[in-house]
């Protein structure tokens, strides 16, 4: 578990509830508690993910992957772990309401209607598993609005509800706009992602690239080509910060997150 959890990596996600809850008023430490439990369960995904059965990846975050060292048993069982303990540090870190609320949000995202139906959207796509499906930009963007963005989205929501403390009708308003920002935020990061796997190195990434191309998974470039994706993610990354304008300079940290999704190299 400590080995994938505590590798290198870019750590977006906690970054994400941290900075929604610096946004509506919080603090770091009050955010940190949710934060750690969006990064244990991303990091359980990933675990799984690297799997043979999964995408079969032998490098993650720069360092072999979990299965590659300890074995797919015990990868498996520190994936179930994380995803467990994140529900426990989730429920531990507030009062019993705003916990009930963030542990029924994470695992609606990271169940079967979010994270891990995105993954069988995405199994579907390569023909690993048997599901009838139109390969067009409307399923290419139902996979990442599931696989990458509904843990993207469900991060900015926590922040939210930890950083206001209550369920008004102000955090309501506040969770609308996080979630627009959220979702065009996601759609340009995998947009992005797809063109790191295209044009970047594994020494940047981390990871393996070159690999989509290789098995035939759907994307973005692959679509649209080169050129067109990445002025869609430059669309997509001007509708996320037109969503978090109305949180004023408390929301500027997110604002400059998201210009930043455009040049990043891994």
């Amino acid at each position: 578990m400590g080995y994938s959890l505590f590798a290198p990596g870019k750590r977006l996600r906690p970054l994400l509830t941290v900075l929604a809850c610096e946004a509506v008023g919080g603090t770091m430490s009050v955010a940190l508690p949710a934060a750690s439990a969006v990064e244990m369960i991303h990091t359980y995904s990933l675990i799984h993910d690297d799997l043979p059965a999964m995408d079969d990846d032998d490098l993650r975050r720069g360092q072999p992957a979990c299965h590659k060292v300890y074995g797919e048993a015990l990868a498996i069982l520190a994936g179930d772990a994380l995803l467990t303990a994140a529900f426990e540090v989730l429920a531990g870190g507030y009062s019993s309401q705003v916990a009930a609320v963030c542990c029924l949000e994470l695992a609606r995202a990271s169940g079967s209607t979010g994270m891990v139906a995105g993954q069988v959207l995405d199994l579907a796509a390569e023909e690993r598993i048997a599901l009838s499906y139109e390969p067009n930009l409307a399923f290419l963007r139902q996979i990442h609005r599931r696989k990458t963005g509904a843990l993207i989205r469900v991060a900015l929501r926590l922040g939210v509800y930890v950083g206001m403390g209550d369920l008004s009708e102000s955090t309501a308003a506040a969770v609308e706009r996080m979630d627009c920002f959220g979702e065009a935020f996601g759609l340009a990061f995998q947009v992005t992602d797809d063109l790191l796997d295209v044009e970047s190195t594994t020494e940047r990434t981390g990871k393996r690239v070159g690999k989509d191309a290789v098995r035939g998974k759907l994307t973005y470039p692959g679509l649209l080509g080169i050129a067109a994706s990445r002025e869609h993610a430059r669309e997509l990354v001007a509708e996320a910060i037109g969503a978090v304008q109305g949180f004023g300079t408390a929301g500027e940290t997110l604002v400059e997150l998201a210009k930043a999704v455009i040049d990043r190299d891994r």
